[in-house]
């Protein structure tokens, strides 16, 4: 294996998302920030180009078809120890995050990530603490909305989202009924 150079100047960036629409728009608006954007819509795809030119910097969605993101940050780490990677995800999860940090990521954005904060999370300087959010969602929103996006997936079937999460179907009937908490 070669030794690549560390960060610096290299502006190589790797966006993995299976979100065609929300992939082509972040990497426009990367390009546009200077970065030399190289996509990939799935695991097997992102580990394939980072066994081949490992970028500095990597954006990769939490789920997609074929596993998970961390996979890639993960093999990026491995075939480049000073790459930076944050993780994009629609399912907010603190356990997560923290398998994410483990792994190499820097950050850990909610989707949808504004390309500004993508890059500002891929340039902060490691020994800058963000600011925590002023309004943070609290747990029981996050826990809703993510009710909410596999009962969405499942095509509004209570029955399967049921099952899916793990949850009787009768208490999940109670929290749909319910307005979203704040």
């Amino acid at each position: 294996m070669n030794e690549m150079p560390e960060v610096g100047d290299d502006r190589s960036v790797l966006i993995v998302d299976d979100d065609r629409s929300f992939l082509q728009r972040l990497a426009r608006a990367m390009e546009a920030r200077g970065f030399e954007v190289t996509t990939a819509e799935t695991v097997a795809d992102g580990l394939a180009r980072v066994e081949t030119s490992a970028p500095a910097y990597a954006v990769v969605d939490m789920r997609l078809g074929d596993g998970t993101g961390l996979d890639v940050i993960s093999a990026l780490k491995k075939n480049r120890p000073g790459a930076r990677a944050i993780v994009l995800t629609g399912y907010g999860n603190i356990a997560t995050a923290v398998t994410a940090v483990k792994l190499g990521a820097v950050d850990y954005l909610a989707k949808p990530a504004d390309a500004d904060d993508v890059v500002a999370a891929l340039l902060a300087n490691a020994d800058h603490k963000p600011t925590p959010p002023e309004n943070p969602m609290s747990a029981d929103r996050v826990r809703w909305e993510h009710i909410q996006r596999v009962y969405e997936l499942c095509g509004r079937n209570v029955s399967e989202t049921a099952r899916r999460l793990s949850m009787h179907r009768r208490t999940l009937q109670r929290i749909l009924a319910k307005r979203a908490p704040r």
